[in-house]
């Protein structure tokens, strides 16, 4: 079989051919009268053995050693190839998500797309200054993509960094609630902390949303976050996590403050009083959490807390009861 027939039907080039001849990948097995190449069944074989080795991304050098050497083992080679794969495909990846961020920004022109690039990179800068910069100029300079604000905000270790992070977020426009919302179902505790941070900074009705689902969230850090940020945008559904929080004695001063911002709305005064007396008189509440709850109801104006402060004031815990004698003389000087 002739050269041309062989690369008409390997769909391997002539010239290509010749090449892997010169290499001495395979050699013609014999000549034609008249001089040319000619190819037998076997050297077809080979021609198809070594287009098959290139598919896996094997060199000609490493396709020769395979085919020529009995002693070679592919089990090292073939390992070094995943590894290479996999970071071929991460290096593409991380080109892809540049150039989707570029992208979503539509840039006006190529002075823009460079102030982008340049932005991204210093968002992923080893300096936290930079990094800080970069998240501080995203918004008077050409706006960073959200979401790369996002994961830059659910990575970021360092508190200063992170507040011009959530800064920049807060005036970043759509798509942060969503995304961060994602953060909550991370399996790093870091990172759904740093997510319902970031959510608790962001404006509008969807960041509320967010917060409000939150609340369901079984990590009880996400849950208490997300309970102070509602309680200071006068959600009443915080209410029950506000009073576990102060139950459980996790960030329960912040939660009495946040319960009493939430008392300022007459529709909800009494039934927060009516919760947390009901946690009062509950069996399993222990004398420490009995004392905080009695302190919360300070900050709860109306006649039911007040109520409330004089059946305490004859409570059986003497330090419970001094306390709410204490916080009645307070409420009430006569």
């Amino acid at each position: 079989m002739l050269i041309g027939e062989v690369a008409r039907r390997s769909g391997v080039s002539a010239r290509m051919l010749r090449h892997y001849e010169s290499l001495g990948l395979v050699r013609p097995s014999g000549r034609t009268g008249s001089g040319y190449r000619e190819y037998s069944g076997e050297d077809v074989r080979r021609i198809f053995h070594i287009e098959s080795l290139r598919s896996l991304g094997l060199s000609l050098r490493e396709i020769g050693r395979a085919l020529d050497d009995p002693d070679f083992t592919p089990s090292a080679l073939v390992v070094d190839l995943i590894r290479q794969a996999r970071e071929r495909i991460a290096a593409e990846t991380e080109l892809l998500t540049r150039l989707r961020r570029i992208d979503a920004v539509d840039p006006a022109g190529w002075q823009d797309v460079l102030q982008i690039v340049a932005l991204l990179q210093a968002l992923g800068s080893k300096s936290a200054n930079a990094r800080q910069r970069a998240a501080l100029s995203s918004v008077d300079e050409v706006p960073v993509p959200v979401e790369a604000l996002v994961e830059a905000a659910l990575s970021e270790t360092d508190p200063n960094v992170a507040g011009a992070l959530r800064w920049a977020l807060a005036r970043s426009g759509d798509g942060g609630p969503a995304l961060l919302a994602d953060g909550l179902g991370s399996p790093v505790a870091a990172v759904r902390e740093r997510a319902v941070q970031s959510l608790a900074e962001l404006p509008g009705d969807e960041a509320t949303e967010q917060l409000r689902n939150a609340l369901a969230n079984p990590d009880a850090v996400v849950r208490g976050h997300a309970a102070l940020a509602l309680g200071t945008r006068g959600v009443a559904d915080a209410v029950p996590t506000l009073i576990d929080m102060i139950v459980e004695g996790r960030n329960d001063t912040d939660a009495a403050d946040a319960l009493s911002v939430l008392a300022s709305d007459t529709a909800t005064t009494d039934q927060i009083a009516a919760r947390l007396v009901d946690r009062l008189a509950q069996d399993s509440t222990q004398a420490p959490a009995r004392g905080r709850l009695t302190q919360a109801l300070a900050g709860i104006p109306g006649s039911r807390a007040s109520h409330a402060l004089v059946e305490l004031s004859r409570d059986v815990d003497r330090a419970v009861a001094l306390t709410a004698a204490y916080l009645l003389q307070r409420r009430d000087p006569q």
